[in-house]
């Protein structure tokens, strides 16, 4: 490898490193608490999003991971409406 090489590939990589950083600090735009109620069990979850309703999504799958079995409970619990949502 010649020395213009080695230069090229570390520009790349510093590059690379520096998009994945700058783009992961726009995470957390908006945070969510969300409390979801299915079959009697409550859970509540909180999630960061770039948009409102993907942190709202977010909060709301984690939460029905935790009081649902399967995936057929999990959709229903997630097309369920939250018992509460709270943008923080």
């Amino acid at each position: 490898m010649n020395k213009t090489t080695k230069i090229l590939i570390g520009l790349g990589t510093a590059l690379f490193f520096g998009y994945v950083i700058y783009s992961s600090m726009g995470l957390d735009q908006f945070r969510c608490e969300v409390c979801m109620e299915f079959r009697g069990q409550t859970a509540c979850a909180t999630a960061a999003g770039t948009t409102r309703e993907e942190a709202q999504r977010t909060a709301s799958d984690t939460a029905c991971a935790q009081i649902s079995s399967g995936v057929t409970d999990s959709i229903a619990c997630s097309q369920s409406p939250p018992k509460s949502v709270t943008f923080k």
